[in-house]
Order: C-alpha cells, then sequence, then structure tokens
C-alpha cells in the first residue's frame, strides 16, 4: 500500500514522501495572498476565499491572519462563519464546519497527529482524521480541536478547552479534557451571561 493509499485510509503514513506534496506550495501562496490583504479589500478577500477553500458558503468573514497547512484546501464552510484572528486549520485531512459558527481567537483545528510508539515518530510517521462541526456552534478562544472529533449542532466550547472526544449537540462543554458540563435550555432563554438577563429575544 502507497503513503497516499495509507493517508486516505487514515492510516500511519510516511509524512516526507515527496509524492503526497501536490500542490501544497501552491495553496500556501495563495494564504500567503490571502493574509497580505488590507482590511478594506473586503472583495479581494472573499474572492481569494473562494479559491483557497474547498467549500465556502456565503456571508463568511475570516480575520487575517489564518494559518492552514494546505491554505484551506481541505476546508468545508459553511455560510455566515466568522473566524477571528489567528484560527490555524492543520488541513491535511477535511475539516467540515457548518452555518453560521464563530470561532475566536487563536483556536486551533487539527487532523493531524503522531503515534505515542517513539519508534514510529523516529521514522516519520503521522496520521490524519477529519474533523466536523456542526451548525451555529461556537468556539471559544483558545480552544484545541484534536483529530476525529465531531462536535454537534448548536453547542458552545469553552474557552481553553482541550477538545479530544466527540461533544453532542445542544450542550455547554469546556475544559482538559473537554466535558459536557450542561444541556443548552431554558436558563439561556432568561439569561445571556452568568445573571445578565436578556432584554430582547425574536
Amino acid at each position: 500500500m502507497t503513503n497516499k493509499e495509507r493517508k486516505a485510509q487514515g492510516l500511519p503514513y510516511h509524512y516526507d514522501d515527496p509524492g503526497l506534496m501536490g500542490n501544497q506550495l501552491e495553496y500556501q501562496e495563495k494564504l500567503y495572498d490571502y493574509n497580505a490583504t488590507r482590511p478594506s479589500e473586503q472583495d479581494k478577500r472573499q474572492r481569494l476565499l473562494k479559491e483557497m477553500f474547498a467549500e465556502i458558503g456565503d456571508g463568511c468573514h475570516i480575520e487575517t491572519p489564518l494559518h492552514a497547512n494546505w491554505g484551506g484546501h481541505h476546508a468545508h464552510f459553511g455560510r455566515g462563519i466568522y473566524c477571528n484572528s489567528n484560527v490555524t486549520l492543520v488541513d491535511d485531512a477535511d475539516i467540515y464546519i457548518g452555518d453560521y459558527c464563530m470561532l475566536a481567537p487563536n483556536v486551533v483545528i487539527a487532523t493531524s497527529g503522531h503515534p505515542i510508539l517513539p519508534v514510529l515518530r523516529e521514522h516519520h510517521y503521522v496520521y490524519n482524521l477529519p474533523v466536523h462541526i456542526g451548525k451555529n456552534v461556537w468556539i471559544g478562544s483558545g480552544v484545541q480541536i484534536l483529530p476525529g472529533v465531531t462536535i454537534g449542532d448548536n453547542s458552545v466550547i469553552g474557552a481553553g478547552s482541550v477538545v479530544s472526544n466527540d461533544i453532542p449537540a445542544n450542550v455547554v462543554a469546556l475544559g482538559v479534557p473537554c466535558r459536557v458540563i450542561r444541556a443548552i435550555g431554558e436558563k439561556d432563554r432568561k439569561y445571556f451571561f452568568k445573571t445578565r438577563e436578556l432584554d430582547v429575544w425574536e
């Protein structure tokens, strides 16, 4: 089995195989161009995002700098997504993010990992597993999302969390490792932050 076939199946493979590079440098050049845009060049940013990403919906706003191993080439974004500054996409495998998600500063979404067994790391083995984030998810600042994780619709991941296992829909989760703290429910219809009450509701 070739390294390309092993990579496609989520098996450990040699990351230094020249046959796996493809157009990676070309994709990184596009990312460089995106990060060099001025804040007023919104039309140019939108054009570049459509060229860079595997899929990107309308109304997405991604602050610079953005970091991505493959320049977003394996990133599938829905509509209305907001990414604050310094988001990192380790997009060696596919990253799927649903409509209206928000990513705070310094979020890392990693699809790549290395085996624990030292001899395998010595021989340059890596593996890639896709990450799936549902619709309307809020990812707090400094969150680390690890390979193979799925986060369900509408959930909130607290700042500084390390998400190493799946998180269901409609919950608040936080911590290291990230765990479900509570369901989203009636309390959230009354309070928007701690004891601060909502004064609008549609």
